[in-house]
């Protein structure tokens, strides 16, 4: 049964990122939040794919698999037009024009991209590739989005950015500095390692810069020709600190995201029935709303040590029942009918409602010891599909805390099976 599963908040943001979390429970700081952040810019930088409907496979924080389209030059770009009342639209800008832009931004050096996209798709911009100045090639990565709000008010850039873990937390960087620039946009500049554990040498330093208007940069390199699979060619990525920050902050980038399709000129994206934020498809629910449902449907008794969310689709709590602390976490995604057969093999259950639910016990993915993963993955009839998993850790790649996850299968299939899940509201 092939559960879309490969997930660790802590490593793969926020949604990637994660720029809603908590809502009603208050901010949570600490690592748990900033590690998942800053992993899940990564992938955004690195592994975003359009999930059409039917499309198998949950956006998830880590999910593997989503691959970028092999940057060959070829131009995205979309002829010129008027809009609607005779004025001209955003010029659109190719991936040729955003990789020119790079370059024209960094330290002398040479820029080889291996990966780019403009505003004329599906997916947002990215400039990705290695960069050698002369002193070993240093992977890099520049990707643009928008970030959604209500139309009632502005992002509030402080409460977007990549959040520091709080002083006297556990930190998975050697620096995390946030800072408000004079326009009043929010950046966090880290420097940190590509594996948490540092079982390698790889690392893994980025800015991460939101504007007033919703403008989102995100900038990561490292000191190897790629994040995974490449040996360390220098002490230090590239870019210094202030380089980092530099980058981010380049008005040019904020163009480039103007001109992207559908944003900027409505303004701020309304959202769909039942999300109550910044949906990336039709009725996709934020993981704010999904963090208030699962605490809601948690067993009493259990003490929420700390928590994070996705903007859309991810959420997912620590919480200790005296006995250690688990993780358990929830992916909701509409519209996957289309994918029943591929995701549910024979052995999956089909409920009289039509409700098909599978269940899984395997090992951790992330290479914690002794961490084992118990997991529920139900899908609906009219296409929503929840999946749950429980963990005997804290973390994935963090060791077992207890001899069994935090719930039993039970306690699981009872929380992915609610109807809460159908709701709008909480």
């Amino acid at each position: 049964m092939p559960v879309d599963q490969h997930s660790d908040p802590f490593e793969d943001q926020l949604t990637a990122a994660l720029h809603e979390a908590g809502g009603a429970f208050g901010s949570p700081g600490g690592a748990l939040v900033a590690a998942g952040r800053a992993r899940g810019l990564r992938l955004r930088l690195r592994r975003r794919a359009a999930v059409a409907g039917g499309a198998a496979g949950l956006a998830l924080v880590g999910v593997g698999g989503a691959l970028l389209t092999p940057w060959n030059g070829a131009s995205t770009a979309k002829p010129s037009s008027l809009a609607a009342g005779g004025s001209a639209a955003p010029k659109a800008y190719s991936a040729d024009d955003v990789v020119r832009t790079l370059r024209k931004l960094l330290p002398q050096g040479k820029f080889t991209p291996s990966d780019a996209r403009g505003t004329g798709g599906d997916l947002p911009p990215l400039a990705a590739g290695a960069f050698d100045d002369g002193k070993g090639a240093g992977s890099l990565s520049v990707g643009l989005e928008r970030i959604r709000s209500d139309a009632a008010r502005e992002v509030n850039p402080s409460a977007a950015v990549l959040p520091c873990p709080e002083k006297g937390a556990q930190s998975p960087f050697d620096s995390c500095v946030t800072e408000l620039l004079p326009d009043r946009s929010a950046i966090t500049v880290y420097q940190g390692y590509e594996y948490p554990d540092r079982r390698e040498d790889t690392k893994a330093w980025g800015a991460d810069l939101v504007t007033p208007a919703g403008h989102h940069v995100s900038v990561m390199e490292w000191n190897a020709a790629a994040e995974k699979g490449k040996p360390v060619t220098r002490p230090e990525p590239p870019l210094t600190v202030a380089r980092l920050k530099a980058l981010a902050a380049a008005s040019d980038w904020r163009r480039i995201i103007d001109a992207m399709p559908g944003e900027g000129k409505q303004g701020p994206l309304s959202s769909s029935p039942g999300s109550a934020g910044s949906p990336a498809r039709p009725g996709e629910m934020t993981g704010r709303l999904i963090l208030r449902k699962l605490s809601l449907l948690l067993p009493k008794g259990l003490e929420r040590v700390t928590h994070a969310s996705q903007e859309t689709g991810y959420a997912c709590f620590v919480v200790d029942d005296g006995k250690g602390a688990g993780l358990v976490q929830v992916n909701v995604q509409p519209g996957m009918s289309g994918s029943a057969d591929e995701l549910y093999g024979s052995g999956a259950e089909t409920l009289p409602d039509g409700t098909r639910v599978a269940t899984e016990k395997g090992p951790g993915e992330k290479g914690g010891e002794g961490v084992v993963m118990w997991t529920v993955d139900t899908l609906r009839k009219d296409g929503l599909r929840v999946v749950i998993s429980a963990f005997n850790a804290a973390a994935q790649d963090g060791a077992a805390t207890r001899a069994k996850p935090v719930l039993t299968i039970g306690q699981l299939r009872t929380i992915a099976l609610s109807p809460r899940w159908r709701s709008a509201q909480d």
